[in-house]
């Protein structure tokens, strides 16, 4: 079974260059409604292996990214495209949301 991949500062540049669509969840560990979207991220990990890169990353420890996406509230995911950020979701939403967006960048 594929995990979201830990996602920083780091290896943020790195991740969202796939030639895959990626996924990314802003969260922390003291956000309740992040603790509601995580096992459906998960989800969607094991279901798109190898069709998309899902990960998330901890606002938290990496403070730099969310800052230059202005990220104000959490959970919030981006779907990015060869680099490029072609979606986002703000707040713990249904799975068939995140999927349907994870289809149109296929």
């Amino acid at each position: 079974m594929a995990k979201a991949i830990e996602i920083t500062d780091s290896n943020f540049a790195e991740v969202i260059n796939s030639d895959k669509p990626v996924l990314v969840d802003f969260w922390a560990e003291w956000c309740g409604p992040c603790k509601m979207i995580g096992p459906v991220v998960e989800q969607l990990a094991t279901e798109y292996e190898g069709k998309a890169v899902i990960g998330k990353m901890d606002v938290d420890m990496n403070a730099q990214v969310p800052a230059q996406f202005g990220i104000r509230s959490i959970p919030t995911l981006m779907v990015f495209k060869n680099g490029q950020l072609v979606d986002k979701v703000i707040g713990a939403v249904p799975k068939s949301v995140l999927d349907q967006k994870l289809q149109a960048q296929l």
